[in-house]
């Protein structure tokens, strides 16, 4: 089943004076970075909350009438905390034979958007943002190009935020990279 891609926002974003803006954007940069890094132990434990939904939904080319084709129960991922642990797990072993030598990868997050959550809760804030990834392998001569938008619901939990809900809307409808191991 084919579902809309997100209903339309009855509220503008915060102001980029907002501090909670700011705090939310240097969220964002410090992720791509423990990312890029391939710190990705440190970002699960810092900045992705236990109770995390992380989705990729699967996406197939559809006439305007019919949304813009993302189904909203196929995904490509479709995670939990401890699913993600095991994940970041397996790429700590000596049996990550898809990842070693290691990607090289960079993530580009722009036109980020924060917003107040829908259920008006001050400890939660919505960011919107675009993003690209760029990854090579071994010694190709051609990037794997990953583009789409992210919707994230952050949580304040202990005094910093949390990733709460990630949903990656991919702008490709197929995916032409040999695993899928990598992190939005």
């Amino acid at each position: 089943m084919v579902a809309p891609y997100a209903p339309e926002e009855t509220t503008r974003p915060l102001s980029v004076t907002d501090p909670r803006h700011s705090e939310i954007v240097d969220f964002l940069h410090y992720e791509a970075e423990l990312l890029d890094n391939l710190d990705e132990r440190r970002w699960l434990t810092e900045l992705v909350s236990p109770d995390i939904v992380y989705q990729v939904p699967v996406r197939e080319t559809v006439e305007r009438a019919r949304g813009r084709g993302f189904h909203s129960s196929t995904f490509h991922l479709d995670e939990t905390y401890g699913s993600l642990n095991s994940r970041v797990t397996r790429g700590e072993t000596k049996y990550a034979w898809a990842e070693d030598p290691p990607s090289r990868l960079r993530h580009f997050i722009t036109n980020i958007r924060v917003r107040p959550h829908t259920s008006a809760d001050p400890n939660l804030l919505e960011a919107r943002s675009n993003m690209l990834i760029y990854r090579t392998r071994q010694e190709q001569t051609t990037p794997q190009l990953l583009s789409g938008e992210r919707h994230d619901v952050l949580r304040h939990e202990e005094g910093r935020w949390r990733l709460l809900r990630r949903v990656v809307y991919l702008d490709l409808s197929v995916i032409g990279t040999h695993n899928f191991s990598l992190f939005f």
